[in-house]
């Protein structure tokens, strides 16, 4: 499978005016750079029944989160997608990914909860994790308040968000609460500092490189833990009685082999799984749908399982 050939285009052009790598500027400087990659990739003021940021209770200060109402929101509560962003723990924020959350609230019909998770290097692990876990745990207990059915909500991420996915549904598993009813893992990460083939293979030339792989876990990662700890690297956990699992990979992504390892264990543990991978696509493509029309069907695909996840 060759690459499709609007990403290809995308590609070429961004070889020949390149930017500066992740790995040789403050952080301060990629996340800028991640948000101005949002502005020129995604479409721009998608339309939106209501949105409105707040800040919750988290384990060491105040979380920012932004709740999204479908356009079509009917009356009576919502199911709930509580959504964390990508950006390795390092880069991302709430508007690097207003664009999808947006398109998913409307396809889905969910309201949906992006949150705005403490970021490395200012913040060490497992400070992301601690603070995805709290928002799930809020929106729970905050159902009624916020018109979300607590009783079905669903968890989502793409890269490190879809890593925090996974690890929220564990820790949640392990602490008897809050119920997730499904997960969506888009292109995640699982394994810290990942030797797989598609690592090597991958490793330069398509969006997200080695380095920055490595740069991004060295951020995040405090020197000398253990790099597999589950709370890390969720491929390294129990995943037994997990909640139902929709695992995406791109088949020119040096995490691609993670993600479907982690879909496989999965499976094997009796967790239902659907695993998509597409071949023609690169990580981060799920942002890319105001420039790649395929990311457009790839997001519709994944609020149509959301939508017949949280169905009554």
């Amino acid at each position: 499978m060759s690459l499709d050939p609007a990403l290809k285009g995308l590609l070429d052009q961004m070889a020949a005016n390149p930017m500066p790598k992740l790995w040789e500027i403050p952080a301060a400087q990629g996340r800028e750079m991640y948000r101005m990659m949002a502005t020129m990739l995604e479409p721009q003021n998608v339309p939106i029944g209501k949105v409105e940021d707040k800040k919750i209770p988290g384990p060491a200060g105040e979380i920012g989160i932004r709740i999204y109402s479908p356009i079509a929101q009917g009356t009576g509560p919502l199911p709930a997608l509580v959504y964390f962003h990508g950006g390795g723990f390092v880069i991302g924020d709430l508007q690097t990914h207003d664009a999808l959350c947006r398109q998913l609230a409307n396809e889905a019909r969910m309201r949906v909860v992006a949150v705005d998770y403490r970021l490395a290097p200012e913040h060490k692990f497992p400070a992301a994790a601690d603070d995805c876990f709290a928002a799930v745990k809020w929106v729970e207990a905050q159902a009624s308040t916020i018109g979300v059915d607590g009783n079905r909500i669903a968890v989502a991420g793409d890269s490190a968000g879809g890593n925090l996915a996974a690890v929220v549904c564990q820790m949640a598993k392990a602490h008897g609460g809050p119920h997730i009813i499904y997960q969506v893992l888009i292109y995640p990460t699982t394994i810290a500092h990942a030797a797989t083939p598609s690592m090597a293979s991958f490793a330069q030339g398509y969006f997200l490189e080695r380095q920055a792989m490595d740069w991004f876990f060295d951020a995040y990662v405090p020197q000398g833990h253990d790099l597999k700890d589950p709370k890390l690297s969720p491929y390294h956990g129990e995943v037994k009685d997990l909640p139902p699992a929709y695992v995406i990979t791109a088949g020119f992504d040096p995490l691609k082999d993670e993600g479907k390892m982690y879909a496989d264990k999965m499976a094997a543990a009796g967790v239902g799984v659907t695993y998509r991978d597409y071949p023609s696509m690169a990580h981060g493509f799920f942002n890319m749908s105001g420039v790649i029309p395929l990311a457009s069907e790839a997001i519709k695909d994944v609020a149509a399982k959301l939508r017949l996840a949280v169905a009554n």
